[in-house]
């Protein structure tokens, strides 16, 4: 042997090195995941190890030192590239990527300035490891290996790959139990098995869930439903058919928390037009709403909104489910005799909602070539929301009424980047820039609302309507918690993040005349029923998860697409119990029923999409269709 010669396996021990200490300090650094305590710490440092050891030991089965190496360096470049993904990907999402997610490609390409807002020059450092090792195979003078000694080494390594595999799993059973079969909560799996067995085990429940639709038959929806008709309030016999006749205009409130409704910022009104919405004798305002959205963000509350059901933990269902059967809101008003249509300046395919709205039973989608953007009204995601509205009521203005017609606006999403004379107010000043100018293009978007109110009443569509305006989901993400408790004047706890989640709900009825704050906990999942009850629609038999808001039966009881819950009493956030009034720390066994609930609730829901079992059910007598006479 030569003095300056490196143990045989010198190379496959950088790579393993390396790439598993960069992907735990990665862990510390770009990922805001929350230990509590040493054996979580334990975890999360091993968590990488047991698949680095089995996808780096592959290349002992190589006979050629060259193709070794080769076949190291490649993993190591896919896995820092896979790392990295989840890194920008969580900048923007505070989430992990998952399977479907990686398939839509087809919204790529919309994401503009939103992408580059996540991506940064010292993200190269993320792969060093790679060139580390490339240095290594290029400079490092490796002592041959023996045949005989190949085949010994092979076997230990292997059961030493394996010991490391079960005493991760061990201890996290031990720390998370039943972690692989409620698996909301994707934080939770990568702390407890790492991001790269985290990616195996979504390959596995992706791939199940697509089983599950071939294997589907009627029978499955039987327990959903009497689920469903055991938990589902009788609708408020009161505000039943307010707004019969009406047409009905739902708008989506990009991107808008409630924590800026009634607040200011620098001396600064954010929401001087909403907040007049809150004292108005026509108007409902639930400043207790919750936003229940999971990756799919502005897809999933429209979901949520048509459907009554959850989204799916994994995806956009609007991508994974487009040609699902489903009851949605619109079909049931179509029905009824409405023209339905969403107005939406975006490109149609953007979240597959040009086939997912077939599905809905929507007549017409207005998008983004449905308007003029003239020089100035652009906006990174389409058009301002301005002369979106301006436009929109033009259109409401030649439809068959009665109509439902959904806009979803879009100048108050994430960069939240504003041309200066839409500025209506200036910046905060805290330590993130997107903090700042989030009040910015809030301000502006409570403006656009003004706009829209003062259009519907010049084309004489204001009187006849019922205007359900809501946040489809947060704006300001848990990467910017220093800057947000900056502004709220407090530590933004998990208990904090879940108050977070609220967003604004107004019910807008012309002349109704009795308007309040009702201070009810709901959820978008209530949407549904709430709304089909004040246009007088019976949806008795309908398979719906939420319950009529008004509805003296309604249980306050708000689920997140993540296992986190809200009640009255309790607050679940964090896998911690707080006391609700106080935000404390209280009494786990007073959140262990809800989260049992939860877990039932979300599971229904998933079986009734992933399995498309809604062609198997008849929404207008509540009864299973026979097999045979089910269109596949």
């Amino acid at each position: 042997m030569k003095a300056n010669q490196w143990p045989k396996h010198t190379i496959l021990a950088v790579a393993i090195i390396t790439t598993w200490l960069k992907t735990y300090l990665v862990y510390k650094t770009s990922f805001h995941m929350k230990i509590e305590n040493p054996m979580q710490e334990l975890i999360l440092f091993i968590n990488p190890l047991s698949f680095l050891l089995a996808v780096y030991g592959l290349s002992l089965f190589f006979k050629s030192e060259r193709s070794r190496n080769r076949y190291l360096i490649s993993v190591s470049a896919l896995l820092a590239a896979v790392l990295y993904g989840n890194v920008a990907f969580y900048r923007f999402f505070s989430d992990f990527v998952t399977l479907p997610v990686l398939f839509q490609t087809s919204n790529f390409g919309d994401l503009g300035t939103s992408v580059t807002e996540s991506v940064f020059v010292t993200d190269i450092l993320y792969f060093a490891d790679v060139l580390l090792l490339v240095l290594a195979v290029r400079y490092l003078n490796i002592k041959s290996a023996t045949e005989a000694s190949r085949s010994l080494y092979r076997r230990a390594y292997f059961v030493l790959t394996a010991a490391v595999l079960f005493l991760n799993l061990g201890l996290a059973e031990t720390e998370r139990p039943q972690l692989l079969t409620r698996s909301f909560d994707r934080e939770m799996l990568v702390k407890n098995i790492g991001t790269y067995n985290y990616h195996l085990y979504d390959v596995y429940i992706q791939s199940k869930s697509q089983a599950q639709r071939a294997l589907a038959d009627g029978s499955e929806l039987v327990e959903a439903n009497n689920f469903v008709q055991a938990t589902q309030p009788q609708p408020s016999p009161k505000m039943t058919g307010v707004a019969e006749g009406r047409n009905l205009i739902v708008v989506t409130l990009e991107s808008l928390q409630s924590f800026v409704i009634g607040s200011e910022m620098k001396d600064q009104t954010v929401t001087p037009f909403l907040n007049s919405l809150t004292e108005d004798e026509d108007t409902i305002y639930f400043p207790n709403f919750y936003h229940q959205t999971g990756l799919g963000k502005t897809s999933d509350s429209e979901f949520l909104l048509e459907n009554s059901l959850y989204p799916l933990g994994g995806g956009a269902v609007f991508f994974t489910h487009g040609g699902n059967t489903y009851n949605s809101m619109a079909e049931s008003l179509g029905e009824e005799g409405y023209f339905t249509a969403v107005q939406h300046a975006n490109s149609k395919s953007f979240w597959n909602r040009d086939l997912m709205y077939q599905s809905l039973g929507i007549d017409k989608f207005y998008d983004v070539e449905s308007f003029t953007v003239e020089e100035g009204q652009a906006v990174n995601w389409g058009m301002k929301d301005i002369p979106f509205h301006e436009q929109s009521v033009a259109q409401m203005a030649e439809m068959q009424q009665p109509f439902y017609s959904r806009l979803l606006t879009l100048t108050n999403h994430f960069p939240f980047y504003l041309d200066e004379e839409d500025k209506f107010i200036t910046e905060y000043d805290s330590g993130s820039s997107t903090l700042n100018r989030y009040f910015q293009t809030a301000r502006y978007l409570d403006e656009s609302i003004k706009v829209l109110f003062d259009e519907l009443k010049e084309k004489g569509l204001y009187e006849n309507s019922v205007i359900v305006m809501y946040g489809d989901h947060y704006g300001i993400s848990e990467n910017h918690n220093g800057a947000m408790a900056q502004y709220l004047g407090k530590e933004v706890t998990p208990y904090e993040s879940a108050q977070l989640q609220r967003v604004p709900l107004f019910v807008h009825i012309p002349g109704y005349g009795e308007g309040h704050v009702d201070e009810e906990i709901g959820g978008q999942i209530d949407l549904r029923p709430t709304i089909l009850n004040l246009l007088g629609v019976d949806a008795e038999k309908d398979l719906q998860l939420g319950g009529d808001l008004f509805s003296e039966e309604h249980e306050e009881f708000v689920i997140f697409r993540d296992g986190r819950f809200v009640t009255e009493d309790v607050i679940y956030a964090g896998n911690i119990c707080y006391d609700a009034e106080t935000g404390e720390e209280t009494d786990s066994t007073l959140c262990e029923p809800y989260i049992d609930r939860a877990f039932e609730e979300l599971g229904y829901s998933d079986s009734v999409i992933n399995g498309d079992l809604l062609r198997f059910y008849n929404e207008k007598t509540g009864q299973l269709i026979e097999p045979e006479n089910t269109e596949e």
